[in-house]
């Protein structure tokens, strides 16, 4: 036994310097190894490392030194998503360059992954802002355009005012810019667009094919997709020529109509708007409503009376009033419904407003009444009723009676729509990739939009800009923009909107699987990767990027660049790490007090400061907002590495949230010093051979690796905690000692630094990261005993173990031959012995 504790202020850097020095974790494409493609989601270089990625990037790192070891050649790359927002804000509040934040933030940060011992291929490292990655981009863009799949056209966008910028919907508050504060405004402005829409049904389709991914997130991105097959029918204006045109998902509801709504961006409002002073000022009350479909959900429904009506396409003499409305979208269907109050809980909220009829057309079990009453609209399965010739039908029939007698009669016509709508990538920012257009004036004889030629990319950045007026500084640089046509040669301007970021990170996996110089990557390098086999990240990306992702993915197989259509075949999404909170009120507001702040005493905490008592709050994510973060750096100063990585898996499933505790991370550091004592009682010339440790151990090692490739990793470490204490108790043995040094090697993917000193240490040659996973004997794996229960007119009185398989017999003779059986019987007679092979006896007196 050793009387040293394990040091890893010492261990941890001289054995990560000798994984770089060994290159241990650099991909070779050109290995005849079983490929492996491990892969956690890219992190926005905001400055420090949390404590949520240390967990994210230690589920996908035990996995990749596990592939290792099992003989695979593993890709576990990192790089930075670095172009954003806050680097823009950085350099408005600190008057720094979004550039220089964003690297010296990248520099800490990779510092502090270093620190974690992750097994990652820092050869493969770029960044998003890096002119080489975003000019690969520039020209996947442009590859995308000379396709058909990148667009330009006037668009309705939320604008701040204050920012100068475009926001997304997600960015808008109660009506208010989030980082302004200034009431948004609805501008039209010509912006880039990509045709996801052209691969909607592809991707709808490919989320059956993705077997591995969580279901949750698949039923989120099949409703954001949201196909819905419906009528297209117009609803004539009366006395007028024409009509509004209305797309429904419900059309086996047409007989409980009861009004007509348009949007307020519907050109027909917009007109009527031009002579109606009380209707432009409606409008534009309503472009200052919210933007997202939560908010437009939630928020009251107003309509403004048209004063015109339509005629129902069904019965042309039944007239409904035409409103506009706050709550239909211009960007959905047509911009225009017909409400149904009875069955459409906005249709029947906008309908007690304003005093509409609200007719039942659906059955509500026995309700089959006309009049329908109740606040709540009835939008479950039943039969049509006062609808006339549809009565007794139900919903889906009703439906296509409908859209058949729409499309015989030249009024509607069946139609498939998607909630999808095509992805607007211009931002009006600095920090981002410049999109690859020049514009040549056409009004004095210009060419128009002209792509910029491939040769002259990248279109990098300007460094010399001026953040002090708020604003694209790139549409008010003196000389970066004004450039010659590359066409005519005349006189021309630069595009000076950028992509959104979520492009940079829609590709990034390609080129960490290929970096040649003058492409984004080569297909036939891509191909020994791709797809990646397991993706880890957080479920709030479980729409935006990993739709994104696979658009990208699907639109460059689509012009012949990649020969798969899904990017990742597995997908994991880990829960967060929470921590209580501390807070107390101060001068009428509540204040928020960092864990490294407050000192707990029983119960209760009270502030280091003053020794005043806080308050403990609920166990939440860790926020900045709230102070309840803990710095990994502080942890690992304290505990080492491998504690906090042990800690990041022991303690709760992969997928649920991880409260973090002090007596938890306690509880991992001194299983690092008892594996350390245990390593110190390996005894290379000890004898002998333990039948039961050696099945103990060959289970372990079955068991750990299966649970690995499930990322069960709790239960991994659990069985990892079983062996310790198997080998603690067992005699000294030949036995015990390969125990230890399998042991060394079970624990290597998840406490590397830990395992390599042990490694060492017992006089193995090479690294452990990469040795090979210990060999299971599948003999070992099956038990030769099993414990039976024996029970008395029911009740457990004795368990013997016995050799497995024994004759009914021998069992039935052992367990009456059992002193506490007799004992329990005390004499009665025996009706009958009830045998359940390898289980039970069951004795009936």
């Amino acid at each position: 036994m050793t009387d040293q504790r394990f040091d890893p202020s010492a261990a941890d850097g001289r054995w990560q310097r000798a994984w770089d020095e060994a290159d241990a974790f650099v991909a070779d494409s050109d290995s005849n190894k079983p490929k492996s493609y491990v892969l956690e989601m890219f992190p926005y270089p905001s400055g420090r490392i949390h404590i949520g990625h240390v967990r994210n990037y230690t589920m996908g790192d035990v996995l990749a030194r596990y592939r290792k070891l099992t003989g695979h050649e593993v890709l576990h790359p990192m790089g930075w998503d670095a172009f954003g927002m806050p680097a823009e804000n950085a350099a408005m509040e600190k008057g720094v360059h979004p550039g220089g934040w964003t690297r010296a933030n990248i520099d800490h940060m990779k510092a502090q992954l270093k620190r974690l011992g992750f097994a990652l291929d820092w050869s493969r490292e770029f960044a998003t802002c890096d002119p080489e990655y975003y000019g690969h981009e520039q020209a996947l863009f442009l590859r995308l355009y000379r396709a058909g799949l990148v667009y330009r056209k006037e668009s309705e966008v939320n604008w701040d005012p204050v920012d100068m910028t475009v926001l997304a919907n997600e960015q808008v508050i109660d009506g208010k810019g989030w980082r302004s504060g200034a009431e948004v405004e609805k501008r039209k402005l010509s912006q880039w667009f990509l045709k996801i829409t052209q691969f909607a049904e592809e991707l709808l389709e490919g989320l059956d094919t993705l077997d591995k991914w969580p279901d949750k997130v698949r039923l989120m991105q099949e409703n954001w997709i949201g196909k819905s097959r419906g009528l297209r029918c117009t609803f004539k204006l009366v006395g007028e020529g024409h009509g509004i045109e209305v797309f429904t998902t419900r059309p086996d509801t047409m007989f409980g109509a009861s009004f007509v709504a348009i949007a307020p961006d519907h050109p027909l409002a917009r007109k009527l708007a031009e002579e109606a002073p009380p209707l432009a000022a409606f409008i534009a009350e309503c472009k200052k409503g919210g933007t997202t479909a939560a908010e437009i959900e939630t928020q009251e429904k107003k309509g403004f009376d048209t004063g015109l009506e339509v005629s129902h396409p069904l019965e042309p003499t039944w007239h409904l009033p035409v409103y506009v409305a706050n709550f239909v979208l211009m960007d959905y269907g047509t911009g225009a419904i017909f409400g149904c109050p009875a069955h459409d809980q906005r249709d029947l909220d906008f309908a007690r407003k304003y005093d509409l009829p609200v007719h039942r057309v659906v059955s509500d079990g026995d309700k089959t009444e006309v009049v329908f009453t109740g606040d709540e609209a009835y939008t479950g399965p039943g039969k049509i009723v006062n609808s006339r010739w549809m009565n007794g039908l139900d919903i889906e029939q009703a439906q296509a009676e409908v859209i058949a007698k729409a499309q015989h009669e030249g009024w509607g016509r069946g139609e498939t729509q998607y909630r999808l709508r095509d992805w607007g990538v211009s931002r009006q920012r600095y920090w981002g990739t410049p999109i690859p257009f020049i514009h040549c004036p056409k009004e004095s004889g210009g060419c128009g939009i002209v792509p910029v030629p491939e040769h002259h990319l990248p279109v990098t950045l300007p460094e010399d800009v001026d953040f002090r007026t708020p604003g694209n500084p790139l549409e008010r640089h003196p000389t970066w923009k004004h450039v010659q046509c590359p066409k005519c040669g005349g006189p021309a301007v630069r595009e000076t909107d950028t992509l959104d970021t979520f492009v940079d990170s829609s590709w990034y996996f390609l080129r960490f699987a290929s970096q040649p110089a003058g492409e984004a990557f080569d297909r036939a390098e891509v191909a020994k990767w791709l797809p990646v086999q397991q993706y880890i990240g957080g479920i709030e990306h479980a729409i935006l990027h990993l739709l994104y992702a696979r658009f990208w993915t699907r639109a460059l197989q689509h012009i012949g660049m990649l020969d798969f259509a899904e990017p990742f075949a597995s997908l994991f999404t880990q829960g967060m790490v929470t921590h209580e909170t501390y807070s107390r009120t101060e001068n009428g507001r509540e204040v928020w007090y960092g864990p490294d702040e407050v000192e707990r005493t029983g119960s209760g905490a009270t502030l280091l400061a003053d020794g005043a008592p806080v308050t403990i709050g609920k166990v939440v994510k860790m926020s900045k907002s709230k102070k309840n973060v803990v710095d990994p750096d502080t942890i690992i100063d304290q505990y080492g590495a491998d504690a906090v990585r042990w800690f990041m898996l022991s303690d709760s499933p992969p997928e649920r949230d991880l409260p973090w505790s002090e007596s938890g991370i306690e509880g991992c550091w001194r299983f690092v010093q008892r594996l350390w004592r245990l390593v110190g009682e390996h005894d290379a010339s000890a004898t002998g051979e333990d039948r039961d440790l050696a099945r103990k151990l060959h289970q372990t090692i079955d068991a750990v690796g299966r649970e690995i490739e499930a990322l069960a990793f709790n239960k991994a470490v659990a069985r990892i905690y079983e062996l310790t204490s198997a080998i603690e108790k067992a005699p000294a043995s030949a036995t015990r000692s390969e125990a230890i040094r399998a042991l060394v090697q079970l624990v290597a993917p998840m406490m590397p630094h830990l395992a390599e000193e042990a490694w060492d240490k017992i006089g193995q040659p090479g690294l452990v990261a990469e040795s090979n996973w210990p060999a299971v004997d599948p003999a070992l794996l099956v038990e030769d005993e099993v414990t039976i229960a024996v029970q008395v007119k029911g009740k457990l009185r004795d368990t013997l173990t016995v050799a497995k398989g024994l004759p009914d017999a021998e069992l039935e003779a052992l367990a009456l031959a059992s002193d506490k059986v007799q004992r329990s019987l005390d004499g009665a007679q025996v009706r009958k012995v009830i045998v359940v092979p390898d289980r039970l006896v069951n004795i009936v007196a």
